[in-house]
């Protein structure tokens, strides 16, 4: 799946998301963690990521790292269980990566699955970004724009057009 644009805001077609705005992409048995381009934002200048060690155990839900930026220190959350095989040590002298490159170079961690059934229980990058849509309009009281992929838009028009009654089309011929 492409990439969705939410507003400012981009959401990795390839990616499952939490509602606390953290990613995992799938490869295997393994999930790379991280935290969205809105989260990202939403923090401010990154200073310091306080990543987990590698070894550890987390269960779904469990604060893994902390991402400290120039606002907040913030809590981010596996969004999948399992033991921690790998940790971005980049971050540790770059922290400004998670806000250059929050999908690709920053990255906190890749997580050996421990339930790879739990991945039924995230939303994948078309919920998140609908998700994303409400969170800007309740926050911040702002409508933005959801720009799906053209394919996507055209299969959503279809299905929008058959679930109306024949009546509400206005292209059905009338008797004279």
């Amino acid at each position: 799946m492409e990439d969705i644009m939410v507003g400012k805001y981009i959401v990795k077609g390839d990616r499952y998301y939490t509602k606390e705005h953290e990613w995992a992409l799938i490869r295997g048995n393994k999930a790379w963690i991280g935290i969205t381009d809105y989260a990202q934002k939403e923090l401010g200048d990154v200073v310091y990521v306080d990543l987990p060690s590698v070894g550890e155990s987390y269960e779904s839900g469990d604060a893994v790292a902390n991402i400290e930026s120039v606002k907040s220190v913030s809590p981010i959350y596996a969004p999948l269980s399992g033991v921690v095989v790998e940790v971005n040590e980049v971050l540790n002298d770059e922290p400004h990566l998670v806000n250059e490159s929050p999908y690709e170079d920053g990255w906190i961690a890749v997580i050996e699955l421990s339930d790879p059934m739990e991945v039924e229980d995230l939303m994948p990058a078309q919920d998140y970004a609908q998700l994303l849509v409400e969170v800007i309009k309740d926050e911040k009281g702002e409508t933005v724009r959801l720009n799906l992929p053209e394919e996507e838009l055209s299969e959503g028009v279809e299905e929008s057009l058959e679930a109306l009654p024949e009546e509400e089309l206005g292209y059905e011929e009338r008797e004279r």
